[in-house]
């Protein structure tokens, strides 16, 4: 229902994951019983997450390790890891740098340019060590690289930017990338994003994406919701696109999976964006937070380096674990930053899925007074109080 913000503009009420609660149905089920595989672009993992292409996040080493616990997480190619040859030192200079002096150094590393050998090698280095290869670009990024990608034989391709679209303006002299040719000529599955609405989800999935990616600004380290006032809490907007995705199962038999990318920290959160419709979750700085991590206990966003208009913050999140504890478990802090594969299994079992379709169709109530009690706790806890 549309609500009346003045006589001249209507809205419609959308909800946040905090602002959602699931509910137990009449059967339970034992986790252990709980399918928690899924498909993206005929490539099976066990678990449903995927590290974000984000250079604090996603290295060589993180996309090996998660590819053997059953996940994968996707390399920036337009980030620190193709500029340079060796890129510990920048990270290390990155991590160094203090607040007033973050943005113009990142600025000035992410001026070095993109090296087509280095692209090649990083892809090859993930699969000589038998890691899955998922890159990601933005549209442009994919225009002058999609053929240095598939020939070094990328297993997936991650197309990404703050919105996209199938229809873009652009000036005469700019040729804006044609998505469904794009899609239709690389060898790889082609997956698209990101965007929040049925119709531009939809449209996605008419141009031949592998799957779609949901999410405009949510995430802990991006300040586009700030800096431009865009985007749809992710609830509704998982949910739209996840209507979008099956309206067009319905009329073509094709299914296309739905990713919920950005402002997802906890178990509880990937498992209430499953509820709303997603297929898989992309995060970023809870595998930030790996000792294995390149980001050296610092996580930022992708456009921090704009030289036009930076959005994106640098967070300090610490380390907390390996990646292995961060996915798999066995947890060791309970605040539902550990071990999301078993919050995904138990949450099922609680509520009766034995799937993830399953676990699209149990009950949502609207709870915004779960916010209130977190930050209440989260308080509590920052004083000492405890529980």
């Amino acid at each position: 229902m549309d609500i009346e913000l003045g006589r001249g503009k209507t809205a419609r009420r959308a909800y946040g994951i905090d602002e959602i609660a699931l509910v137990p149905g009449r059967r339970t089920l034992d986790p252990s019983l709980a399918d928690t595989t899924w498909d993206i672009g005929g490539i099976k993992r066990e678990i449903p997450i995927i590290a974000s292409a984000m250079d604090g996040v996603v290295d060589v080493k993180m996309a090996v390790l998660l590819s053997e616990l059953g996940s994968m997480g996707a390399l920036n190619l337009e980030g620190i890891q193709t500029r340079y040859a060796d890129p510990e030192p920048i990270l290390d200079r990155i991590a160094a740098v203090g607040p007033t002096e973050f943005v113009p150094l990142m600025q000035e590393l992410y001026a070095a340019p993109i090296q087509p050998a280095l692209i090649q090698q990083r892809i090859q280095d993930i699969k000589r060590q038998g890691g899955i290869a998922a890159v990601s670009a933005t549209p442009a990024g994919a225009a002058r690289f999609g053929t240095t990608v598939a020939e070094a034989g990328a297993d997936l391709f991650f197309i990404q930017a703050t919105v996209v679209s199938t229809s873009h303006l652009s000036p005469d002299s700019v040729t804006p990338l044609d998505l469904a040719k794009f899609c239709q000529d690389m060898p790889m599955p082609v997956a698209l994003g990101n965007c929040v609405t049925y119709e531009v989800s939809l449209s996605l999935m008419k141009a031949g994406a592998a799957a779609v990616l949901v999410g405009i600004g949510p995430g802990a380290a991006c300040t586009s919701r700030g800096v431009l006032g865009v985007g749809v809490p992710q609830a509704t907007a998982v949910a739209d696109c996840a209507a979008a995705r099956d309206d067009y199962y319905r009329e073509t038999g094709i299914y296309v999976p739905i990713i919920a990318d950005g402002g997802l920290i906890t178990g509880g959160d990937i498992c209430k964006c499953i509820a709303c419709g997603a297929d898989g979750v992309m995060i970023g700085s809870p595998f930030a937070r790996a000792a294995e991590a390149p980001g050296r206990g610092y996580h930022w966003g992708m456009a921090t380096p704009s030289p036009v208009l930076p959005r994106g913050t640098r967070i300090r999140v610490g380390t907390t674990g390996t990646v292995e504890q961060i996915l798999r478990g066995p947890a060791q802090l309970d605040d539902g930053t550990h071990n999301f594969l078993g919050a995904l299994q138990t949450s099922m079992g609680t509520l009766g899925a034995k799937n993830l379709k399953e676990m699209q169709q149990v009950e949502v109530v609207i709870a915004p007074s779960l916010l209130t009690e977190g930050k209440v706790y989260q308080k509590a806890q920052q004083l000492g109080m405890g529980k």
